[in-house]
């Protein structure tokens, strides 16, 4: 891929359903946005009934399919200049505490964190109890104590924001928009 005149958003999508409508919704109102999409997401996409197909119609799709996340090399050209993750699922916040870069997302963070480029991540799992919509219906969920405590420990990485809601990831976008000349209200 050409190196763009300006640098656009990487956003990862990992296995969540939680507000995965609301945040496809906001990836549609901003410009310059490439979606980096792990197995995981590309299943619960399917169970939503929104068609991987339909995404890549209007914006560029990374699927995880290589070993190496070969897509992971666009930050050091570049390319982008912030990432989102969102929904991160309590799986993939706790692969980022942990240092592991298995996933296509996660490989995405350990990369921009040693690029220096700051990331914000829409943590799922958040509070004691969380009403979600599952495919099907609203479901209540009660994330684990250790899934609470990665999410707080997150928020000390380095060019890390994490945040706990739709509204908190709006306006958090709102910074690195501005050098877009730009901002999501």
């Amino acid at each position: 891929m050409t190196k763009p005149d300006t640098p656009r958003i990487a956003w990862g999508l990992t296995g969540s359903g939680h507000y995965l409508r609301e945040s496809l919704e906001i990836i549609e109102n901003l410009p310059e946005v490439d979606l980096f999409v792990t197995k995981a997401a590309t299943e619960v996409l399917n169970m939503y009934g929104i068609p991987l197909k339909t995404l890549s119609e209007k914006r560029r799709v990374y699927q995880d399919h290589t070993a190496s996340s070969v897509p992971v090399g666009f930050l050091y050209t570049g390319h982008y200049h912030i990432l989102i993750i969102g929904p991160a699922t309590s799986n993939t916040v706790a692969k980022c505490v942990a240092g592991i870069s298995d996933t296509l997302v996660t490989n995405l963070y350990a990369q921009a964190g040693k690029c220096h480029i700051h990331s914000i991540v829409f943590a799922c799992d958040s509070e004691p109890t969380v009403i979600t919509e599952a495919p099907d219906r609203t479901v209540m969920v009660y994330p684990r104590p250790i899934d609470l405590e990665n999410t707080q420990r997150l928020k000390t990485f380095p060019y890390t924001t994490v945040v706990e809601s739709i509204a908190a990831l709006k306006t958090a976008l709102n910074q690195p928009l501005a050098c877009l000349n730009t901002s999501y209200s």
